[in-house]
């Protein structure tokens, strides 16, 4: 089955295709077929993962897997949350909003710098279908005073998971996939494909 992901964003593109690989799903990169970005006004994750894959399936006419992501810092409220891709300002300049988050955390102790990913992945038959598969994953864990590991994309380096003393980007790739808050939603989506058609 082909579906184009509503994602420019490379670093996803490369995830969701490892993670979906052997599903029988061929993960189609909405940039690769013209596709411009959808506005994301939405106040949610699912309203923004629903307005982008609303978008692709309707300038494709393909079903549309869709995800939007964050990091949501409980000393923060939340924050960056829905604006985790531009907390900086500029959308997608991971160094800036990198450094935004540590000096937003600054003097705040270890223990009080507790944090989740979240991505909510929603998929669509075609452009307007009422009745979308949406999934939800959170990975928790707390935010390090000073980035770590190479690996990974956005704020990975600065993620301690719970349960691990190395940060999301010094763990394996393929571990890392298994683990995240993008993992956890594609495994419950994927038990839901089956009916999928």
């Amino acid at each position: 089955m082909r579906i184009v992901l509503a994602s420019g964003n490379a670093g996803k593109v490369v995830e969701l295709e490892q993670l979906l690989e052997g599903s029988g799903v061929q993960l189609v990169a909405q940039t690769s077929l013209g596709v411009s970005d959808a506005e994301e006004t939405g106040l949610t994750f699912v309203e923004n993962a629903l307005i982008k894959a609303r978008h692709a399936a309707r300038a494709t006419g393909m079903p549309a897997l869709a995800d939007d992501s964050g990091i949501c810092v409980d000393a923060l409220d939340g924050a960056p949350g829905l604006y985790a891709a531009r907390y900086a300002g500029t959308h997608g300049d991971t160094a800036a909003n990198n450094a935004r988050l540590l000096r937003e955390l600054d003097g705040v102790p270890a223990g009080r710098r507790t944090a989740y990913f979240i991505a909510v992945l929603v998929l669509l038959r075609h452009a307007d279908d009422p009745a979308p598969l949406i999934a939800e994953g959170r990975w928790h864990g707390r935010i390090l005073d000073a980035p770590r590991g190479a690996g990974g994309f956005g704020y990975d380096p600065l993620f301690l998971p719970d349960g691990f003393d190395v940060s999301a980007a010094e763990l394996d790739f393929a571990l890392k996939n298994r683990l995240s808050h993008r993992g956890q939603a594609l495994d419950l989506l994927k038990a839901r494909l089956a009916g999928f058609a």
